[in-house]
């Protein structure tokens, strides 16, 4: 009977620390040296491309040219900062998490490193 409520108080304890809410970069750290292919390119694609895409919604961000682009012009970091008004902050889910936000702001000003 003691083991079993051992075994129960650990599966609790487990249950409850595996229901918090971490994104890749809050868990993995601050990205130094982002690149389009390894880091920008997998949130645009789970975070923008299903409205973004050449049949969706302009601007389409389904390439690197497309979301350098958007950067460029500034549509991209306005529209996912939070902190700046140029309309409803994006993506329409909710805003991207800050380590998110800046990590992107950091390969703009890397220059685009793909």
């Amino acid at each position: 009977m003691k083991k079993l409520k051992i075994f129960l108080v650990l599966l609790y304890g487990t249950l409850i620390a595996s229901c918090e809410s971490n994104t890749i970069q809050e868990v993995s750290g601050i990205v130094t040296n982002p690149t389009y292919a390894k880091n920008i390119a997998p949130v645009i694609q789970a975070q923008c491309v299903g409205c973004h895409s050449a049949n969706g919604q302009y601007p389409s961000l389904e390439t690197f040219a497309e979301v350098k682009d958007a950067a460029e012009t500034g549509s991209l970091i306005c529209r996912i900062d939070q902190s700046q008004s140029c309309g409803r902050v994006m993506p329409q889910s909710g805003a991207m998490p800050q380590a998110t936000i800046d990590m992107i702001k950091l390969w703009v000003s890397n220059n685009y490193p793909n």
